[in-house]
C-alpha cells in the first residue's frame, strides 16, 4: 500500500451508537507491543471478523473487548460505559452480557456436557435445577449435539462436539455479544463448515453481535458482514495502521494490496527466508 493512500478504518456512519467501541487502543506486554491505534465500531447485530496471520494480536484484541487485557493506551466501551471506569465487581457483571467462544473449547474436564453448559446459569443466576435443565437441553438441540451427550465428559466425546458444546455454553445467559476465538481451528472442512452455519443461526437471534477471529478464508466468506484484517505490527512502518483492511467480503476480493493478496491467497512467498533469517538472528552468541 502506498505510502499516500488513506489509511484503513473500521469505523463506519451509523444511526444509532455502536454496541462496542474500541477507541485508539493500544496494548502492550512489558516491551513488546502487540496492537497499536486501534479503532473499531461495532453496532448492535453486525457479524464482524477479524482477520489476521498468527501473532498480529487477534486474540489479545478479543480479550481487551471484555476487559480481560487492559490498554496501555485507548478504551473500550460497551453501550457507550468505559471499561477502564468500572470496578471488577461491574467488569464481572457485565461480562455475563458477552458469550466467549474459546479456540479450545475450554471445557472444565471433571464436569459432564450438561454440567459444563449449566455452569454460567449456576454461577450468575438463580433460576431453579429444572429451568436450567431445560435450558441446556435446549442449547443442545440448537447447537446439533445428541442428548446422549449431556452425561458425558468433554475427553468422550469429539473435538468437533466439544466446540459446539462451548457454543452452547456460550449462550447459557442470552448474551448481547459473542466472541468467537479461532472457532474451527483443528476440525475437518465439513465440520468447520458446521460450525459456520451455527455462527449463521445464532446471528438470527434478535440483536445478536458477532466478533469472530480467524484466519479460515471460508468461515470469513461464509459468516462475515464486515472484515478487518490486522497485521503484525514488526512488519509495519511507524506510521502505518495496523488495520490494512476494513470493508466486505467483496472489497476483500477486489483489494489489490500484496499483504492482504498473500493472505488471502495463502501464499508463503518469502516468508520463509524471513524466518530462516530470524531464527539466525536469535542464534547467534
Amino acid at each position: 500500500m502506498p505510502a499516500t493512500a488513506p489509511l484503513p478504518t473500521a469505523r463506519r456512519d451509523q444511526a444509532e451508537p455502536p454496541l462496542l467501541q474500541v477507541e485508539r487502543l493500544s496494548v502492550q506486554f512489558g516491551q513488546q507491543h502487540v496492537l497499536r491505534d486501534i479503532s473499531i465500531d461495532i453496532p448492535a447485530g453486525q457479524t464482524l471478523v477479524v482477520l489476521g496471520e498468527s501473532g498480529c494480536g487477534k486474540t489479545v484484541l478479543l480479550k481487551t473487548m471484555i476487559g480481560l487485557v487492559r490498554p496501555a493506551q485507548g478504551e473500550v466501551r460497551f453501550e457507550g460505559q468505559p471499561l477502564s471506569a468500572m470496578r471488577e465487581r461491574d467488569l464481572a457483571h457485565l461480562r455475563t452480557r458477552y458469550g466467549f467462544v474459546f479456540q479450545g473449547a475450554a471445557l472444565f474436564d471433571s464436569m459432564t456436557i450438561a454440567e459444563n453448559i449449566a455452569f454460567p446459569l449456576r454461577e450468575h443466576t438463580r433460576i431453579p435445577a429444572a429451568e436450567a435443565h431445560e435450558i441446556v437441553t435446549s442449547l443442545v438441540d440448537e447447537v446439533g449435539l445428541p442428548r446422549t451427550v449431556l452425561t458425558k465428559k468433554p475427553v468422550e466425546i469429539s473435538g468437533g462436539m466439544r466446540k459446539r458444546a462451548g457454543l452452547a455454553r456460550a449462550l447459557a445467559l442470552d448474551p448481547l455479544l459473542i466472541l468467537y476465538d479461532e472457532p474451527t481451528t483443528g476440525l475437518d472442512p465439513i465440520m468447520t463448515d458446521v460450525i459456520n452455519e451455527l455462527i449463521l443461526r445464532v446471528k438470527e437471534r434478535p440483536r445478536v453481535t458477532s466478533v469472530v477471529v480467524t484466519h479460515d478464508m471460508n468461515t470469513a466468506r461464509k459468516v462475515a458482514d464486515r472484515i478487518i484484517m490486522l497485521y503484525p505490527l514488526f512488519r509495519l512502518s511507524p506510521g502505518e495502521s495496523q488495520i490494512v483492511f476494513a470493508g466486505t467480503t467483496e472489497e476483500l476480493d477486489r483489494c489489490r494490496d500484496p499483504r492482504i493478496r498473500q493472505f488471502v491467497e495463502g501464499r508463503a512467498g518469502n516468508r520463509l527466508t524471513e524466518l530462516q533469517d530470524e531464527q539466525s538472528l536469535e542464534e547467534r552468541p
